[in-house]
């Protein structure tokens, strides 16, 4: 049947374009954006630069084909919290999802923290604040006094933190992402809790 010989074609195709990607950003994080030509991607995948036009045309196109990708979780996310009710149970698990697509995501959010020039050039930057802005809108209980609104925000917000800030700190990765992960979730049940307090 056709269909199985089309799925082997895709993926073959898919494979080839997330290894131009993972070329890319690790030479964009090497050397910079900037001074990362499309020549030198092709050179470290051992490819002519006409196979690597196939895929992109562009370094713009690379870092934008990536960040839609390592980004979709964060936008079915948003999805799917706003079709939840506004639980705390809703927003806990928008917390632990948004730390596992975060943790996929990690070498892209890197790459954003050092060429934030480069992001707010390539519209990456608005993209991705707008993505923002829809988490927050789901976890924010909109009643809320200011203290529980702020905590609901850094909930989001210490997971970043985490990713960079613990880099330095000794310990086991994963048991780093755990401890960031409750400190995120205690914040988000603080700021719910009161909010429902106060109803």
């Amino acid at each position: 049947m056709g269909v199985t010989m089309d799925g082997t074609k895709q993926q073959r195709r898919g494979n080839t374009r997330q290894r131009i990607q993972d070329v890319a950003l690790a030479l964009f994080a090497e050397q910079g954006y900037e001074k990362t030509s499309l020549r030198e991607i092709a050179e470290r995948l051992d490819v002519t630069k006409a196979a690597l036009y196939y895929h992109f045309k562009t370094k713009e196109e690379i870092i934008v084909s990536l960040f839609e990708d390592l980004t979709k979780p964060i936008l079915e996310l948003i999805e799917w919290g706003r079709g939840q009710p506004h639980t705390l149970e809703t927003k806990q698990e928008i917390i632990r999802r948004y730390s596992e697509a975060l943790q996929d995501a990690e070498p892209l959010f890197r790459f954003m923290q050092e060429n934030q020039a480069t992001v707010r050039e390539l519209r990456i930057g608005d993209t991705f604040k707008d993505r923002m802005r829809g988490l927050r809108d789901i976890l924010i209980n909109p009643e809320a006094d200011l203290v529980d609104q702020v905590r609901s925000v850094s909930a989001m917000f210490t997971l970043h933190a985490g990713m960079f800030v613990m880099q330095d700190i000794e310990g086991d990765p994963e048991k780093k992402r755990e401890a960031v992960l409750e400190v995120a979730l205690d914040l988000i049940t603080q700021a719910h809790e009161h909010a429902r307090g106060t109803d």
